[in-house]
């Protein structure tokens, strides 16, 4: 193929790979190539998605603005597009149709063809959505089995968040512990393997809104599996998860979206090969570097600290910021944090709500008397603002694909 049959070729790119020819230097970057020219794409970035509020709604696409970087005075073709320049800039608006797209920005002049291709993903059914989810779960278990109540809800815990169901529709994920660790009891160990199996019929009947899924082995010691091998973590996942299936079903078991801490990303393929196709995390910049971020590059824990989401094309997991954390933001704190959101186009669509089930204990050292209302807050302000409570694992993030 010669160049200029290249260059009609890559108008008409929706999933492809680009190579650069004759290139042996290339770096596999999630199955494209990085840039093997002085082109560069700079936004959108590679695995972004991307939703009405990132571009403009046109008939059967979204038209979003595509930028980068390339030599002066070369004409710059984006799928087809003739790109604006601007000395070492330029620019093109393209249309995606299809739910993932490459867009190869290309040249080719005296120096030879040059491109540089990203993938980005269209969340074309968008609407602005919550999910909830808990992590550090085992208390409210060991209340239960050792207390023998009549009703999974003779629980406060799950009686609260049952209130705050009923009242807005809210479904919670409950991300849990294997063991106690011996915290906070003068009995032995409690684990998952103590809980009855005689509440089975009521884990289904609200399975709709309250799921339970693998969070860690226990609470100690702290970040578990940040530099552990994938086969320790993936031993534990598969302990949680066939308790959970054991005394709950299959209807209430939900794929794990939070892990303890943090991980690696050498974890991603084995965790995909489970089903796990959303994973969340702070990503916070501190003075050491990057903390709580799935051990992602700079690059790409930057991005995703201003962004919703992110797609790992490698493994096919969607990487999810937390977006507030009820436990750690004071009451009068909650709307201030949720409204700084919603005023961002790249962090208003999706609202990923997080807290921890100890501090709703009285018995806990750092107990908070309010945290019902800091969850109430928060919710009623979702609600009020047209936010639909989803669960991330339904669908693409809680909407139809």
């Amino acid at each position: 193929m010669n160049r200029r049959s290249f260059l009609r070729e890559s108008s008409l790119v929706t999933g492809g790979l680009f190579l650069c020819p004759n290139s042996s230097e290339s770096m596999l970057w999630a199955g494209l190539t990085e840039p093997c020219s002085e082109i560069r794409i700079e936004t959108p970035i590679h695995g972004a998605i991307l939703n009405w509020r990132q571009g403009e709604k046109v008939s059967g696409g979204l038209k979003i603005k595509v930028e980068g970087v390339a030599p002066m005075n070369r004409r710059i073709m984006v799928n087809g597009v003739t790109a604006l320049r601007d000395h070492t800039r330029f620019t093109a608006e393209i249309v995606l149709r299809d739910r993932e797209t490459t867009i190869t920005a290309a040249s080719d002049d005296y120096t030879g063809l040059n491109t540089h291709s990203i993938r980005v993903l269209w969340d074309k059914n968008s609407v602005p959505r919550y999910g909830f989810n808990i992590d550090d779960n085992i208390f409210f278990l060991r209340d239960i089995a050792r207390k023998r109540y009549a009703s999974l809800f003779d629980c406060f815990y799950l009686e609260g968040l049952r209130k705050l169901h009923r009242e807005y529709g809210t479904k919670f994920q409950l991300n849990l512990y294997y063991s106690d660790g011996l915290e906070y009891t003068d009995e032995k160990e409690f684990t998952l393997w103590d809980f009855p199996d005689r509440y089975k019929g009521e884990w289904r009947d609200n399975s709709d809104w309250l799921k339970l899924a693998f969070h860690a082995y226990a609470n100690k010691p702290d970040r578990p599996y940040q530099n552990a091998a994938p086969e320790k973590m993936i031993a534990d996942y598969d302990l949680v998860t066939e308790q959970i299936i054991r005394f709950a079903g299959e209807e209430t078991y939900g794929i794990m979206n939070n892990i303890h801490w943090d991980l690696n990303p050498s974890a991603f393929k084995p965790l995909a090969e489970k089903g796990v196709r959303v994973l969340g995390a702070y990503f916070v910049k501190t003075q050491k570097g990057w903390d709580i971020h799935l051990g992602l590059d700079d690059t790409r824990s930057q991005y995703l600290s201003t962004h919703d989401m992110l797609k790992d094309f490698d493994s096919g997991i969607v990487l999810c910021k937390n977006d507030l954390i009820c436990n750690s933001t004071p009451l009068d704190q909650i709307v201030p944090t949720l409204e700084s959101l919603a005023s961002d186009p790249n962090t208003a669509e999706i609202m990923d709500i997080l807290t921890h089930e100890q501090y709703f204990w009285p018995f806990y050292d750092n107990y908070l008397p309010d945290h019902f209302q800091r969850l109430e807050r928060a919710i009623s302000w979702l609600t009020e603002h047209d936010y639909q409570p989803v669960l991330w694992n339904d669908g693409f993030m809680g909407v139809p694909i």
